[in-house]
């Protein structure tokens, strides 16, 4: 092997070395901080450990099994699939509508983005109080409303048929105004030039410029847009707190919940481990679809 070969790999070699060294603490950090934990939590799944217990026993998969005889854990899973399915949807489709709404002003943008903007930058436990005295049955403002109207007033947040449909209106209210400002950066980084490109090939309707250019030149955006509001739909934790429990009889009962019930109020470590397993496990199929699936139809 020539002299100058030899000496190139050892330099490669070192520069690899050095590469590792320089990284080595912030992935020590990652697996303390990140990898650590879940790793701790995926093992307390397999035991029967309680907080207080001094001892625990292994159980292999008995808190999975359990999961599937437990017809809360089946009721919330089938809640928290409904709510994203139709929070994600609703709310990526209206902030991108907003978006454009706004974007298409000739004065008042800034205005309009602050009002649609203001329930990111409010405390959502805040606002969930605001939505109890708004819905409240006696003197909410939407019953006083439907009084108005000569219809009758209803207590949205202590009926089965109405507890989930109003948590999601308070998510699709929510998670609105952070995807119309991720939209509106992205409406804000097309090049001009490509519509005035369009309008000299003929297509000079909205339906033409939103669907051959900004459809398109957006779906960078669309897909993180997705995945983060998916995620924090998986996430819904704090209006279900205040607003519900959880219930009446289990109607607004969610994945989130249920951990925090089991592990906090039932003292049942190693069962909320388990379902905190299994959150993990729509997380990661999130990411999934989102790297090989999703991604295949984004135009960069």
């Amino acid at each position: 092997m020539p002299a100058v070969s030899v000496h190139r790999k050892r330099r490669s070699l070192a520069a690899h070395a050095t590469a590792y060294a320089l990284s080595a603490p912030a992935l020590f950090l990652m697996g303390l901080l990140l990898i650590g934990p879940v790793l701790v939590v995926l093992m307390m799944s397999f035991t029967d450990y309680s907080l207080g217990n001094a001892s625990f026993e292994w159980v292999g998969l008995a808190n999975y099994a359990e999961m599937l005889e437990d017809d809360v854990f089946v009721k919330a899973i089938g809640n928290t699939l409904l709510y994203v399915g139709i929070v994600v949807p609703a709310s990526v489709f209206l902030g991108l509508g907003t978006a454009m709404l706004i974007e298409s002003l000739t004065f008042g943008r800034a205005f309009w983005r602050a009002v649609y903007f203001l329930p990111v930058m409010a405390t959502l436990m805040a606002m969930a109080i605001v939505w109890e005295f708004m819905l409240n049955a006696r003197f909410g403002m939407i019953s006083q409303l439907l009084t108005l109207l000569g219809l009758p007033a209803k207590n949205w947040l202590q009926e089965t048929s109405t507890a989930l449909p109003m948590l999601m209106v308070i998510g699709i209210w929510q998670a609105l105004g952070f995807n119309m400002v991720l939209f509106m950066a992205g409406l804000t980084s097309i090049p001009r030039d490509l519509y005035e490109a369009l309008e000299l090939d003929g297509g000079s309707s909205s339906w033409s410029r939103f669907w051959t250019v900004t459809w398109p030149l957006l779906s960078p955006v669309t897909l993180f847009v997705v995945v983060i509001t998916a995620i924090r739909s998986f996430q819904v934790f704090d209006p279900v707190h205040v607003l519900t429990k959880g219930g009446p009889n289990n109607a607004s009962m969610v994945l989130i919940y249920q951990l925090y019930q089991e592990g906090f109020d039932f003292f049942r470590s190693a069962y909320a481990a388990g379902l905190t397993v299994v959150f993990l496990v729509f997380i990661f199929a999130i990411t999934w679809v989102k790297s090989r699936v999703m991604e295949k139809n984004v135009h960069y």
